[in-house]
Formats: C-alpha cells, sequence, structure tokens
C-alpha cells in the first residue's frame, strides 16, 4: 500500500487554480482556487487560501475565505481569520481567531456528494 503524500505550498508561492491531493498538504503561500484533499489540511500563519476546501481534517492559523467542509476536525488557531461557509463535525476555536460567516455542525457530515435514486 502506498504512503499517502504529504504536500507543501511554501512560503512566497502563488498558485491559482485547482489541487486535489490523496494526501496532508501545508499551505504556507497563496492559493487561489479549490482545495481537495483526502487527509489533513494545514494553513500557515503566512498562508492563504481563496476557495472552497475539502478534507477530514482542518488547521488554520491563516487566512481562508471560502466554503470549508471537512469530515472530522476543524481548529482555528489564535491567528487565524476565516470568511467561511463551514460544515464540519467537529469545531474548536482558540481565543484570538476571527470567524466571520456561518457553522453547519453535524454527527454525520458527508464531504462527497452522495447520487440520488430516483
Amino acid at each position: 500500500m502506498e504512503t499517502p503524500a504529504r504536500n507543501l505550498i511554501g512560503k512566497g508561492t502563488v498558485i491559482k487554480g485547482d489541487v486535489e491531493s490523496s494526501g496532508d498538504i501545508r499551505v504556507d503561500g497563496r492559493l487561489i482556487g479549490s482545495l481537495k484533499c483526502n487527509g489533513k489540511i494545514v494553513v500557515g500563519q503566512t498562508g492563504v487560501v481563496e476557495g472552497d476546501m475539502t478534507c477530514k481534517q482542518a488547521d488554520v492559523s491563516g487566512y481562508v475565505k471560502g466554503i470549508l467542509k471537512c469530515e472530522e476536525l476543524t481548529s482555528l488557531k489564535a491567528t487565524s481569520k476565516v470568511e467561511v461557509e463551514l460544515i464540519t463535525k467537529q469545531l474548536f476555536i482558540e481565543v484570538g481567531a476571527v470567524f466571520t460567516g456561518k457553522c453547519q455542525m453535524s454527527q454525520t457530515t458527508p464531504v462527497t456528494p452522495q447520487p440520488t435514486s430516483k
């Protein structure tokens, strides 16, 4: 079995477009576009994501704007600033974090759309 990749968008790097990963990803640079991963997304203090994110876990210390769908735990660190529509199972917000938007929490958070039968 292959080990899922660990990816890094480094400080000073700007990516415009959609990113998909089978593993974890850390953003210390800037991403303008959607970000989907089967693991954990970490947005560092210098990280900026402007677009939709889908993941198992999210750990945000930087800036995020868009829709964030997280299957498990979303953690907003004290240095984070988020303007999101958040769908998550669990939410942890440190003192100092800035959260603007709305949050929907449930025990079962579908991240991938389920086909409907007719």
